[in-house]
């Protein structure tokens, strides 16, 4: 077991563990930490606690020290030279007629590195606008090529459903989700219902998926020859997250609708035949 506290360094980034070591950190404290991109600041999501082996990364680096008001200081002059970074690195790319769309700039808390996100649909030749930059920041440049589910997570937005996108308020980290998903739920297979702000499926497909998955693992499927207690019968249809299946019982000319307690207890409600 190893003591830990989480650190975030963006507001819906991953949490990252650190070693707490002596210093009496609690939830939503600022400090500063050793990563591998060098000193950074950021704030603590967890209170101190323990986790297994397996769930760190060692060697576990640990916390410098607590931030305090100057560190914050650096932090907004950081984010201040960050927007003219932006507009020159834009003017830069126009400049040499790349095909690239520059999405967010970052520096470093301790300036030792600039750090350009963009987007573009293959390779960039930036090699020229590498040394231009250099020559203006006079420190280390690094291009970071993003897709577009980042470039959402960066920007944020307005979802379909009317909330703030989830990728920029609270998801760590994306999950993968599939047509499947859709399919599963009975959702319009319709791209522009199903797709959020960044073009790809939208990531809360997968939050109901696993209650689909346990749901149709109990119930049987579309087609299936059942019996009853009012007879056999085929499967026409189902009620997912209701746990009902509606059957066709052709002797009687009618369909009706059970629950898997229903048909246990050989009981069930009747809904109007289809014509």
């Amino acid at each position: 077991m190893y003591n830990v506290v989480g650190v975030r360094f963006k507001k819906a980034g991953k949490i990252y563990y650190f070693d707490p070591g002596d210093f009496p950190i609690r939830k939503n404290d600022f400090v500063i930490v050793e990563t591998a991109r060098g000193i950074e600041y950021g704030k603590a999501v967890t209170d101190k606690k323990q986790v297994h082996d397996h769930d760190v990364v060692l060697p576990l680096k640990k916390v410098v020290r607590m931030a305090d008001q100057k560190d914050q200081l650096n932090v907004e002059e950081n984010k201040i030279a960050a927007e003219e970074a932006y507009q020159v690195c834009n003017e830069k790319i126009i400049e040499h007629d790349l095909d690239m769309k520059l999405v967010d700039v970052e520096y470093t808390f301790d300036r030792n590195k600039v750090i350009f996100y963009f987007t573009a649909d293959g390779r960039i030749d930036f090699r020229d606008l590498v040394k231009d930059l250099a020559a203006i920041f006079r420190t280390r440049i690094e291009l970071r090529q993003i897709g577009v589910r980042d470039e959402a997570k960066m920007l944020g937005g307005i979802g379909p459903c009317g909330r703030m996108l989830c990728c920029s308020t609270f998801l760590g980290d994306f999950e993968p989700v599939s047509i499947k998903m859709a399919k599963d739920q009975n959702l319009s297979l319709n791209p522009t219902k199903i797709s959020g702000l960044c073009g790809r499926l939208m990531c809360c497909l997968k939050y109901e998926n696993d209650e689909y998955e346990a749901a149709k693992a109990e119930l049987p499927d579309v087609g299936d020859d059942i019996n009853t207690p009012d007879g056999s019968g085929k499967v026409i249809g189902l009620n997912i997250l209701e746990r009902l299946i509606q059957v066709e019982l052709p002797e009687q000319e009618r369909i009706l609708e059970y629950t898997l307690e229903d048909i246990s207890s050989e009981s069930a409600t009747s809904i109007p035949a289809r014509e």
